[in-house]
């Protein structure tokens, strides 16, 4: 892959790199992710349950789906892919992350591909998968459109991408940035641009660019009383996921 062709944002991938050791620690830097990990697991599940028709309370419901978390850091998403029965890649641009993803795996007897690379490297060797898990990466890529490309060149047909992201508007401002960054501490200075924020409406036009069929979307929302988060139809305005389909061929 020729280096121009990349999305990876050399900067992005210095902090979390920087961050690789305390993935698995929730109450160190990535304690929102561990927060938030419950909520994103509701909704991928079954929205992939939902997609491929299979009933969560059987034992290995996923296997025989292969599965792309891109952007896996050390494995939160990943390893409850895996537990469900499914064939699991983990890939990330941040060479750091990946020792962490497999130690803690081979530690919890789970067999995961985890791999240094892009998606854009990934859909050049001409990788394929089910379902693509692409979560709170968007905001971080040097061109959204380009990799969201890549994602839908990843997936077969009928395939099912999975993208959450960060609302850009004052409130995300105040919550993402001031509040997690400045005020809790929950995140290093600097780890969000509120710039890089996407709008739905925006992310789902970015999403049919790239060709793949938005079907869905839900917000993640904290509330500050219960500390928990939970998924809304309606408030999509800080953090939300959103469900697309890669069309079948014709």
């Amino acid at each position: 892959m020729q280096a121009q062709d990349t999305t990876v944002d050399p900067s992005e991938i210095a902090k979390f790199e920087a961050m690789a050791a305390e993935w698995w620690d929730p109450t160190g830097k990535f304690k929102p992710l561990h927060m938030l990990n419950p909520c994103r697991l509701d909704y991928i599940t079954n929205q992939i349950a939902g997609e491929f028709d299979r009933d969560l309370k059987t034992k290995d419901p996923f296997e025989g789906l292969r599965i792309l978390d891109i952007g896996c850091g050390g494995g939160l998403l990943s390893e409850p892919m895996a537990r469900l029965g499914a064939t699991v890649v983990g890939a990330d641009a941040a060479a750091g992350n990946i020792p962490v993803a497999r130690i803690h795996a081979e530690q919890s007897g789970l067999t995961i591909d985890y791999r240094h690379t892009t998606a854009e490297d990934l859909a050049d060797a001409g990788e394929q998968f089910d379902v693509v898990i692409n979560m709170e990466v968007v905001e971080h890529v040097a061109s959204p459109i380009s990799y969201l490309t890549a994602c839908r060149k990843l997936l077969k047909p009928g395939g099912l991408h999975i993208c959450s992201t960060l609302n850009r508007n004052p409130k995300s401002y105040m919550m993402a940035i001031v509040g997690a960054e400045h005020v809790m501490r929950w995140l290093p200075k600097g780890t969000h641009e509120w710039s890089k924020f996407i709008t739905p409406d925006e992310l789902f036009d970015l999403l049919r660019k790239a060709g793949l069929d938005p079907v869905d979307r839900k917000g993640f929302v904290f509330n500050p009383l219960l500390w928990s988060w939970s998924i809304s139809d309606k408030d999509l305005s800080v953090n939300y996921v959103t469900a697309s389909l890669k069309p079948q061929q014709t």
